[in-house]
């Protein structure tokens, strides 16, 4: 089911959930911390990521 979300942009091809003309197939997605305060989006990361 590779159905694109227009309202998500992503470029991880590397995910099962990466549809066509880099969208996601989610309806929604979680973004997580990879650092106890970020302060750019170096210290944060989808947490609905999941490898192909």
């Amino acid at each position: 089911m590779d159905q694109n979300n227009n309202h998500i942009h992503c470029t991880v091809d590397s995910c099962v959930h990466h549809s066509a003309q880099n969208g996601c197939s989610l309806n929604q997605i979680r973004v997580g911390c990879c650092e106890g305060s970020p302060t750019s989006c170096k210290g944060t990361e989808c947490d609905s990521f999941q490898l192909k």
